[in-house]
């Protein structure tokens, strides 16, 4: 009980000094100008976690990091996944090493690629983006099948359109890699 108790009011000492107005003083300072698009954009993508998923991972003494080579190029279209017992894992969600794909109820999903390649968002129009974000659109195309989990594209569709078109400017400077990620596999009913 004490050690429960202990570890509440910790928890609530570390809530409260994040939103202190310190830390919200801190926070808007280091945020870039929205002037520049591409720069806000990178902010962005690196605080909201996109290279988590959207990047293959080379392992370190201090555990997998994004490949530099492979940046936001989504799940590595020559890694196979392993097979694995369905009854076993049960109402678990399983991810690859890379963080790239995940399996859960709704079938198994592969992050996209999200360098300017044509195998990528190459040919995505700023629109298209946005409505993919804002709507969960695959492809940010109507009449398409909705974005997967873990995509939390129902929270990032909280962000301004500004924020949105920022992360687009920035994914579309960004070196193209050419990956063509595996189409998502349904389950079968």
């Amino acid at each position: 009980m004490k050690k429960t108790f202990f570890m509440l009011a910790i928890t609530s000492l570390m809530l409260s000094a994040c939103g202190s107005p310190k830390q919200k003083e801190i926070a808007k300072a280091e945020l870039p100008k929205s002037g520049d698009r591409i720069q806000r954009g990178e902010f962005l993508v690196a605080t909201l976690g996109c290279n988590d998923c959207h990047s293959p991972k080379v392992m370190t003494p201090r555990g997998p990091v994004p490949d530099p080579n492979r940046l936001l190029s989504g799940h590595d279209s020559n890694e196979i996944l392993p097979e694995y017992d369905s009854q076993s894992v049960g109402g678990y969600v399983l991810f690859n090493m890379n963080g790239t794909a995940a399996i859960g109820p709704w079938g198994t999903s592969f992050a996209g690629n999200l360098t300017p390649d044509a195998t990528g968002i190459g040919f995505w129009s700023e629109e298209q983006f946005v409505k993919a974000i804002k709507e969960g659109k695959y492809k940010g195309l109507d009449n398409s099948r909705p974005l997967l989990p873990p995509m939390p594209w129902e929270g990032y569709s909280k962000l301004p359109d500004e924020d949105i078109k920022a992360i687009y400017a920035y994914l579309k400077s960004i070196k193209p890699v050419k990956n063509i990620v595996p189409q998502a596999i349904l389950p079968s009913i």
